[in-house]
């Protein structure tokens, strides 16, 4: 006997003595008995109705219907099984592509659903308007120092109490603001609506009265005045096209002068009837949108210069064309091409959650959701330990070369979560880890020690959520188990069958050869198709062709004034290939004539061919389709009689 089929009779005769206690288990469990054991593996009665069930939701709960959806989940198992046994689900490739799936899943349990439902309406209800507004802006970094966040706010309050007093915003802007476009714009943003701001600034923009300047906001950039200028209902959003002329103010006059006139005749010839979409492609200078006939995405407020936007959406019919428009990228004319207002917030639904995931706020969403697990894994916390860790640290770990050896002695709790401590040690360790992927900051050493620490608390608890969700949610353990199962299955089957069928050209061949009679062509005709210009022509084509003459001869006799007097097609083919064919008498011989697409038309039919196989080139990916599917049926029982299989029936029966 082989050592391998030694080493399985073996493992059959363990196994015998563990289903002995699978069974006594199973009285003592009768609420979810076993209804299935393949080698050691055993699957219950409830796993296998949830997935029964979860794909036959329409069907009957017959017997039939059990014993057929039970074989396939067998094969099912049986290949996950031989997947594990060849290590498969052990490369990195499977871990990788499992693990993006894993990420992709746990998010909705990785979130505070209530916090997430309340921005969403926020964002929601400010999308149905938009805010005119301008800002001024005094830079500082998210870690700066102490004195430097002090004196940027100071600069910055100073500023608003000339502005509170009556100096003019835009100056102010102007002459003070670090956003380099202010010296241009004054500080003017335009119209905008929700989510086109980061979330504090678009906070202080929809909570600041009209003709008011908020108090300063901080962002990732610095602080900020927001000053609210109008408010009006959202206008929706506009799909257009348009032709532009380039013109800017730094062109000479003359030319200016010229940009105008050519826009003004382009409009002429629209009015006199001309195709937009030609005089684009002909005329405009925009070379990202001229080719496509000048159309431009949909848009909404603040994504194009005001006096464009403006004139676009004053136009009130798809279609209509506006009159020139100057920006300050130089003349347009605009077509309207299509208009939706603010969708509901159904219809909105999926692509603001997907914005607010993206969007700042969601850091908001990610700390309620942090603080509510804080509480329910019993966090606490011992805030003087953290003050060692920081006196060890040193502008190095700004360039990637902290050395965190010079901790190497500090090793108290820094907190505790779910009874598990959590070290200075783990914090340096976290901190030596983090150091390669930071940039230069200007900040101090315990404003960047306090934001790391505040970080690492947060990623440590939400890290701690995530690597008990399997253990937490029963539903998302068997989701993760399907991924699982499923990628195994797709890789193995590939290596099995689908690859194998399309690489192994012999063993295609073979199988071409032994089953070709199922790939039979029908009763052919093989002929010729004539088609003539009138019945005159057909008459004579149809004689020459009774008498026997070549067709190079009656073309040369009927097609001396034009080639279009007399066309020939040859063809073999089966009956209902072919209109004409339908037309004509099913045996030898030239055919009456018949109208066909104004002409007149008759068949020469040569010979009659009986049924016989198609040659493989012809019906490859039929036999391939047919070879993967043989090959699945031998590997499927070799699988079965490789490992042990027991279907409990009394059980399976009794889910009906």
């Amino acid at each position: 006997m082989k050592r391998r089929d030694l080493m399985h009779r073996m493992r059959r005769i363990t196994l015998l003595f563990c289903l002995i206690g699978m069974m006594g288990a199973a009285v003592a469990q009768d609420n979810d008995p076993v209804i299935l054991i393949i080698e050691e593996n055993t699957i219950t009665k409830s796993e296998f109705e949830s997935i029964f069930r979860k794909n036959n939701q329409d069907a009957d709960v017959s017997e039939d219907a059990l014993r057929e959806y039970m074989q396939l989940f067998v094969n099912f198992k049986l290949k996950v099984l031989e997947a594990q046994e060849l290590g498969m689900d052990t490369v990195q490739k499977f871990l990788r592509e499992l693990d993006g799936y894993r990420t992709q899943l746990a998010r909705p349990y990785l979130t505070d659903e209530s916090q997430n439902e309340s921005l969403l309406e926020e964002a929601y209800e400010r999308k149905k308007e938009e805010i005119k507004a301008s800002h001024l802006l005094i830079q500082v970094a998210p870690d700066a120092s102490p004195s430097d966040t002090l004196k940027a706010w100071k600069k910055i309050t100073d500023l608003r109490k000339k502005a509170k007093a009556g100096s003019d915003f835009a100056e102010l802007a102007r002459q003070h603001s670090e956003d380099p476009s202010a010296k241009d714009n004054g500080g003017n943003l335009g119209y905008f609506s929700a989510l086109q701001m980061v979330y504090p600034f678009e906070n202080a923009a929809y909570n600041t009265p009209v003709g008011s300047i908020s108090q300063p906001i901080r962002t990732r950039f610095g602080y900020h005045l927001v000053q609210v200028n109008d408010r009006r209902p959202s206008r929706g959003e506009i799909r257009a096209a348009h032709i532009m002329i380039r013109s800017s103010e730094n062109d000479s006059p003359e030319r200016q002068k010229r940009a105008e006139r050519q826009i003004r005749e382009v409009h002429e010839e629209l009015n006199a009837g001309g195709d937009f979409t030609d005089l684009a492609l002909k005329y405009s200078d925009d070379g990202s949108s001229s080719g496509k006939g000048g159309e431009l995405p949909w848009f909404g407020a603040g994504k194009m210069v005001e006096e464009f936007e403006n004139a676009a959406f004053a136009l009130s019919e798809n279609g209509e064309i506006s009159e020139p428009v100057k920006s300050r990228f130089g003349w347009h004319i605009i077509k309207r091409l299509d208009y939706k207002p603010v969708p509901s917030k159904e219809e909105m639904r999926n692509d603001l959650k997907t914005r607010i995931s993206k969007d700042s706020r969601s850091e908001i969403t990610r700390k309620a959701f942090v603080n509510k697990l804080k509480k329910e894994y019993s966090f606490k916390e011992y805030p003087r330990q953290l003050r060692p860790v920081i006196n060890v640290l040193d502008t190095n770990i700004y360039y990637g070369s902290w050395d965190p050896s010079k901790g190497a002695r500090l090793n108290a709790v820094l907190f505790e979560l779910d009874g598990k401590k959590y070290t200075q040690q783990d914090f340096i360790n976290y901190l030596a880890d983090k150091q390669t992927r930071r940039r230069k900051s200007a900040g101090s050493l315990e404003a960047f020690g306090n934001d790391m620490y505040a970080q690492f608390v947060d990623e440590t608890v939400f890290n701690y959520e995530d690597s008990k969700l399997e253990e937490k949610y029963p539903e998302f353990r068997a989701l993760m188990r399907e991924y699982h199962d499923g990628i195994l299955l797709f890789e193995l089957t590939d290596m099995m069958v689908w690859t194998r069928a399309v690489r192994d050209s012999a063993g295609l061949d073979a199988f071409y050869q032994d089953n070709k009679e199922n790939y039979k062509y029908g009763e052919r005709a093989e002929g010729v198709f004539y088609i003539c210009s009138d019945s005159k022509v057909a008459a004579t084509a149809q004689k020459m062709a009774r008498k026997g003459k070549s067709d190079e001869d009656i073309r040369k006799k009927l097609n001396k004034i034009s080639d279009l007097s007399v066309r020939m097609e040859e063809f073999k083919a089966e009956r209902e290939k072919h209109d004409f064919l339908s037309k004509v008498d099913w045996q030898p011989g030239v055919s009456d004539t018949f109208e066909h697409k104004n002409q007149v038309a008759f068949v020469h039919i040569h010979k009659i061919h009986p049924p016989e196989p198609k040659p493989l080139s012809e019906v490859r990916g039929l036999v391939t389709a047919a070879y993967q599917n043989h090959l699945e049926q031998e590997w499927i029982q070799e699988l079965r009689k490789k490992y042990f299989i027991d279907v409990k029936d009394d059980v399976l029966m009794s889910i009906r």
